[in-house]
């Protein structure tokens, strides 16, 4: 009978095996028909990406190497004068230099003028089409235009010759040759032929790595395969060439129907599924295994199994409820004591994975720190030892500046380098009794103070920012950190784990807004608090009772000494507090949403004052600060120019500054905004520059008229020469960019001078003058007396 049932355990089990896996296979086989298409599918994908970033970047830097040309003086001067036999020497020269086939110059009609090739009038149309597609992009790289000429194939580049008018083009033709071949094949394993058709009407293969009897092979299959992927419309051919089946994918090239050029991107089927062949053999191999494990071991287990296991119902039970602690007693030498000692070890083992899981899941795998649930619990332990025991603990929390870059430019293995670097710095200098360094997610990091108040913290805080001044180099990349952190502590701002670790998250994102480098929590931060409440009331009723003050910084043209303008300032006439910086306001107004309010007054105010000037014959252009929040207001461009006709104010007349930080929050609807801004005819400046952390190409594109150097370049560049070097570096860029600069921060008259040496347009500090209220500006102007610029620059030069 025990064989009869061991008999029929061995088949019941092994028959569910041999099923399972039956079906198991079926699965994986179609999964790796299904993966193995969808791979081809991106590779041809990423290839098509890949050749489009190649032309691209080609067309970037052949535009650029032909705009050296067209920017030379003498050349210019040549195609004035009509001096074909020097515009020829510099075609030839610069075409040389460039690797060029040919160069052309046109006059700025597009009618050839001179050229390098014999047969130059013959190219007439390309020359035209090369310059009606520059002419109609400003990105260079897709400027390009790809032809056939004769049996080779050329991208032509065309570059205006401006004078500052356009007075002719610049047309040089780069033969594509072999490095775009094998660039693909190298950066994407797919082999890259470009087809053009013959003048008898039939296709030629006029760029590949192919060999003559693969070439020949493509071509004879070429409009078969064209005809079925139009007929199918998923732009996917597919090539049976001498060393096997290949699928393809056609792009084409030029925008001409008589001479048409495309590129076919190979991939090779058998090289795409080698790989799950290998892994089909290895899931036969591994099943063939698994069967006969299985087999042996459902035999061996089906003869233990003979006698009932009802004494074991009690302590079975006892472990459903998971009381793992007390052990399982021997039970003899037989069939029941197996059983009881393999309950024992299936107690031990149990016990021992639900620890594992446990930690697992309060540990953060890449740093192996806790993580937000393992820190969320040791704050919690430590809030309530410390409400218990009178005592007090702290959060400091902190958010990694530059990472999301790090990672866009390093990749994804960097950053998590760089993350594992940062917790060994955090938990460098801070002993494990008394402090829990965590990974909360992403960039952020968190340390608990069992034992300790804000000044501890604050300790600890300035510890971590001097650890991360030094560079990090990752991979021979040197990276600059930085953090914005948060200091919330119990009992003083938080007496339960949930709100100390939200108010210490709110401070981090003051530090980081405010870019302080560290903040302390304090109530108006917390929109949710009750003190916040009450200052958004104030604030509200400041509005209604008039308490807010227009306040105005004059600014000073360098060269002139004139008064050009001034900053549009907000000061807060409180009835008990007295005069509110707007420093213990505004952050606050940013994050509860009430700086529309105040945006919205001061864009009243700031007009009706400049509209009293003017009514004095004092004329100047007021500048006026706006927020992230009021950047993403759909409706401001339409009530600015609303207030605009109501007080009879030129559009030109206000200058809206908008910091890098708020730009870079949302980029495409701040665009939007500054575009219809400047439709209007409003200035707009670049507040606060060199702060920040947007590219320079994106800044260029943005509808600005002027950028602003922070002042902490401008307030020590006489004693600091890097500050200096910067000050010089942005004057530069802006004027190369048709912008002017603004100084901000001018505290010493040594500073007066080396701005205007360094050719900076625009200066305003506590040097000119303090800001002021709004009514006091016109007899200040009165009596402005502006320095020499040349005594100043003598007593720069002095220090």
């Amino acid at each position: 009978m025990r064989r009869r049932l061991a008999f029929r355990i061995v088949a019941l089990f092994l028959g569910l095996l041999l099923g399972v896996q039956v079906i198991t296979f079926a699965l994986v086989q179609r999964s790796i028909d299904h993966n193995a298409r969808e791979l081809l599918g991106a590779s041809l994908d990423l290839g098509e990406q890949v050749f489009r970033r190649l032309l691209r970047q080609s067309a970037t830097h052949l535009s650029e190497s032909t705009r050296l040309l067209a920017a030379d003086y003498g050349f210019r001067e040549a195609l004035s004068s009509g001096d074909t036999e020097t515009l020829v020497s510099a075609l030839e020269n610069h075409g040389e230099r460039a690797g060029a086939g040919f160069s052309i110059i046109t006059d700025a009609q597009g009618e050839i003028q001179a050229g390098t090739r014999a047969d130059v009038k013959e190219m007439a149309n390309l020359v035209k089409r090369a310059i009606e597609r520059a002419d109609s992009t400003e990105d260079p790289g897709a400027s390009g235009l790809i032809v056939p000429v004769g049996k080779q194939v050329h991208q032509l580049v065309a570059v205006p010759i401006r004078a500052p008018l356009t007075i002719g083009w610049v047309v040089m033709g780069f033969q594509l040759d072999e490095r775009l071949v094998r660039d693909m094949k190298q950066l994407t394993d797919m082999s890259l032929v470009i087809v053009t058709r013959t003048h008898s009407g039939g296709w030629q293969a006029a760029l590949s790595l192919l060999d003559e009897t693969a070439q020949q092979s493509l071509l004879s299959q070429w409009m078969p395969a064209a005809s079925a992927s139009a007929a199918s419309g998923a732009n996917r051919m597919s090539f049976d060439l001498p060393h096997g089946l290949h699928v393809a994918r056609l792009h084409p090239l030029g925008d001409s129907v008589q001479t048409p050029v495309y590129a076919v991107m190979l991939r090779s089927v058998d090289e795409a599924v080698a790989p799950f062949r290998q892994l089909q053999w290895a899931i036969l191999v591994l099943n063939g295994i698994g069967v006969l494990a299985f087999a042996i071991g459902s035999a061996v287990t089906a003869n233990r199994i003979t006698t009932p296991v009802t004494t074991l119902t009690r302590l079975a039970t006892r472990l459903a409820r998971g009381d793992f602690d007390a052990p399982i007693p021997p039970h003899g030498h037989d069939e029941i004591g197996e059983l009881a000692d393999a309950f024992e070890s299936m107690r031990q083992a149990v016990h021992r994975r639900e620890d594992e899981i446990r930690r697992s899941g309060l540990t953060d795998a890449l740093t192996r720190l806790p993580n937000r649930a393992g820190f969320t619990l040791a704050v919690r332990e430590a809030v309530a030892r410390a409400v218990a025991q009178n005592t007090g603990c702290a959060v400091v929390m902190l958010n990694l500046d530059r990472f999301r870059h790090v990672n866009n430019v390093l990749g994804t293995d960097a950053g998590d380098q760089l993350l594992q670097r940062v917790a060994r710095l955090l938990r460098e200098g801070l002993s494990e009794a008394d402090h829990t360094v965590a990974r909360l997610g992403g960039d952020e990091f968190a340390i608990l103070l069992r034992h300790g108040n804000v000044d501890d913290a604050l300790a600890v805080s300035r510890q971590v920012q001097k650890g991360l001044e030094a560079t990090i180099d990752l991979n021979g990349s040197t990276v600059d950190l930085g953090a914005g952190i948060g200091i919330a502590a119990c009992p003083a701002h938080a007496t339960d784990d949930a709100n100390l670790m939200r108010r210490a998250e709110l401070a981090m994102h003051h530090a980081k807004q405010a870019q302080t480098g560290h903040a302390i929590f304090r109530p108006e931060l917390d929109v949710k608090s009750d003190a916040a409440l009450s200052l958004l009331g104030e604030l509200r009723q400041a509005v209604e009772h008039r308490e807010f003050r227009l306040f105005l910084q004059p600014k000073v043209c360098l060269q002139s000494g004139r008064v050009v303008g001034a900053e549009a300032l907000i000061r807060w006439a409180h009835p008990t507090r007295g005069m509110v910086p707007p420093g213990l306001f505004i952050p606050f107004a940013e994050q509860s949403g009430f700086i529309r309010q105040i945006t919205s007054w001061l864009l009243v105010e700031s007009m009706r004052t400049w509209r009293m000037c003017a009514d004095q014959g004092l004329t100047l252009q007021m500048s006026i600060n706006l927020s992230a929040r009021d950047l993403i207001d759909p409706d401001l461009p339409a009530r600015v120019g609303a207030l605009l006709h109501e007080h009879h104010v030129p559009p030109s007349a206000m200058c809206l500054e908008i910091t890098e930080s708020a730009i870079m929050d949302d980029p495409n609807r701040a665009q939007q905004t500054l575009e219809q801004f400047h439709d209007m005819g409003l200035q707009m400046s670049i507040d606060d520059f060199g702060t920040g952390y947007s590219s320079l190409a994106y800044l260029k594109r943005l509808p600005v008229h002027e950028l602003k150097i922070d002042r902490s370049f401008v307030m020590n560049m006489h004693h600091d020469a890097q500050d200096a070097k910067i000050v010089r570096s942005v004057v530069d860029l802006a004027h190369n960019l048709g912008l002017k600069v603004t100084a901000e921060g001018l505290e010493e008259g040594a500073a007066w001078g080396l701005l205007g040496e360094l050719g900076c347009d625009i200066a305003q500090g506590y040097w000119i003058a303090k800001p002021m209220p709004a009514e006091h500006l016109p007899a200040w102007v009165a009596g402005w007396v502006a320095p020499t610029l040349h005594t100043e620059v003598d007593a720069a030069a002095s220090i």
